[in-house]
């Protein structure tokens, strides 16, 4: 896990460093407050890892690295706005902190940023590496259109919804260590297994990522507890108890899904008593597994060493026993 720390110290340094103009500061400011604080660099250190598989240097993809990261926060500034959300690692999000309109425009920027990132890659690469970029934008966009319709829907299947955080999730992860290797010029082979590698990790951490909005704790998770219960968020933890609950059990899901008017501690509390009757947990834990072990499966096939493998095998498995 050390490479894994370097790595993000490189990405941290960069970010703080991007010379952005002291005004309009209600464009700036939010950027600025949000890249600040903080998070686990999880997907520009992925691309870095990839590309030191094949014995490229981090400041030969660092431009790339930092581009997927200004994309990821441009998203998580609009998904915000769309779920409502007060808190964004334990603090106000940004159109709480400042309004609706100052966190699309500066995630507008963001956006804009990151392609201007992308751009400095070497010319031979970019038809390449724009291609991978921008179905992977796409893909996050219907991801996230599909997660609000599905709030609104009775007819979502388990299969929808793992559908569903494969697109909004795992395409990001998958493409942040193919990007990887094509920086690096790896075999094309190296980098299609890379992206199933970080796709289906990618799966297996939103999965734990539900989890925790369940029984994880506020101050360690850095989001609101329960968020997906209020925002009647078609998760598999509840998809799973509908499929599963007796007729009592399932009319009182369904009773809280369509109340309007409720106290958000009784709604979280009864929903909860639910999951844990029926074990949802263990459900969930299982389908966990089986992602996890399509990823290392893809990772065993690649054409590198087991030494070379190791540090990715090693952040794979921290993030998939994390609390936060």
């Amino acid at each position: 896990m050390q490479e894994v720390k370097h790595y993000q110290e490189i990405i941290n340094k960069r970010l703080e460093d991007l010379n952005f103009p002291p005004g309009p500061a209600a464009l700036y400011e939010p950027i600025r407050y949000l890249l600040a604080l903080g998070g686990k660099r999880i997907r520009p250190a992925l691309t870095l890892l990839a590309a030191g598989m094949f014995g490229c240097k981090p400041e030969r993809t660092l431009s790339t690295a930092v581009a997927i990261e200004l994309f990821h926060n441009f998203s998580l500034m609009h998904d915000d706005i769309m779920d409502k959300a007060p808190l964004r690692r334990g603090q106000p999000t940004v159109h709480e902190k400042w309004n609706t309109n100052a966190a699309i425009l500066s995630g507008d920027f963001m956006l804009i940023e990151s392609y201007k990132f992308i751009a400095e890659n070497d010319p031979a690469d970019l038809t390449e590496i724009l291609a991978i970029f921008n179905k992977t934008a796409g893909e996050v966009c219907i991801g996230q259109q599909l997660d609000m319709e599905y709030e609104k829907s009775d007819a979502v299947r388990i299969s929808d919804y793992l559908e569903m955080i494969r697109l909004k999730t795992a395409v990001l992860l998958g493409a942040s260590l193919q990007l990887g290797a094509v920086v690096a010029k790896a075999s094309q082979s190296n980098g299609q297994l890379l992206y199933q590698f970080g796709e289906n990790l990618g799966i297996a951490f939103q999965l734990q990522d539900d989890f925790l909005d369940v029984y994880g704790e506020a101050s360690v998770f850095g989001k609101q507890i329960g968020g997906d219960i209020l925002e009647n968020k078609k998760t598999y933890m509840l998809l799973k108890a509908l499929e599963m609950a007796d007729r009592q059990d399932q009319d009182e899901l369904e009773r809280w899904i369509a109340s309007t008017d409720h106290n958000a501690e009784d709604k979280i509390s009864s929903v909860v008593r639910i999951y844990d009757k029926l074990d949802i947990t263990s459900h969930l834990q299982h389908e966990m597994n089986r992602y996890t072990e399509k990823a290392f499966s893809a990772l065993a096939l690649m054409e590198v060493s087991e030494e070379e493998k190791e540090p990715l095998r090693a952040l794979a498995q921290s993030l998939l026993v994390r609390t936060q």
